[in-house]
């Protein structure tokens, strides 16, 4: 999937000219830690809450705190933001800008086009989001993991027993990172079915291939999904 398809309609940015009170009031209202900077529409920089935090004083400071709110109203957004900005473009994956976030230790992108125009920002909450969406959890409440041998049909053999016993299938998912070599790990995520059938296909899925686990979740626990309180 693509980022443009997960970035926010709307997206929350200063000029550079701004001051970090402004950009500080505009966190604070919108629950966000970091603001693109933009100059005359292009992407230019980053400003986070612990670039706010640098720009005030010391907390040994003789100031009041009508003098520090002075200060910060006459600080400027481009005197205190980071420069060094890293960002995915709309027409590239959701897995890359995943990993652009991994890699970089941060929890937002920026998204900007071949001229460097802003054009949204995608979260890890937004790839979260799509996370879910391919895994299909919504649709299908049981996972099958299968050790494959990796080979041309070998997805499609197991794909095969399951609609034998009238399953659907609603996601597949292959890694070969956690795999011994010449194999691969698949999880296939399929709709609800009746307890018995389902036992039956999990039975005969163990005879014909190597199942590393069978789960079935329910959806209906994540309101109370909650540790109660000692």
């Amino acid at each position: 999937m693509l980022v443009q398809g997960w970035i926010a309609s709307q997206v929350i940015s200063v000029d550079e000219e701004t001051s970090m009170m402004k950009a500080y009031t505009l966190m604070k209202e919108n629950n966000i830690r970091r603001l693109p900077v933009v100059r005359k529409g292009k992407l230019v920089g980053i400003v986070t809450d612990t670039d706010l935090k640098e720009a005030c004083p010391s907390t040994a400071t003789t100031l009041d705190i009508y003098e520090i709110n002075y200060l910060l109203s006459e600080v400027k957004v481009k005197e205190s933001m980071s420069k060094d900005v890293v960002y995915v473009k709309p027409d590239e994956t959701v897995e890359f800008a995943a990993v652009l976030m991994l890699e970089n230790k941060i929890s937002g992108l920026p998204v900007v086009n071949d001229q460097h125009n802003l054009i949204g920002v995608i979260t890890q909450t937004d790839i979260f989001k799509a996370l879910i969406h391919i895994s299909g959890v919504y649709k299908g409440n049981v996972q099958l993991a299968f050790c494959l041998e990796d080979k041309a049909g070998s997805v499609k053999e197991v794909g095969d027993v399951i609609r034998s016993f009238g399953g659907r299938m609603v996601s597949i998912v292959t890694s070969y990172d956690l795999a011994d070599e010449g194999y691969r790990n698949v999880y296939i995520r399929i709709k609800p079915m009746e307890h018995e059938k389902l036992a039956q296909l999990v039975k005969m899925l163990e005879e014909k291939f190597t199942v590393l686990y069978t789960v079935k979740e329910s959806l209906d626990q994540i309101k109370s999904r909650i540790l109660p309180k000692l």
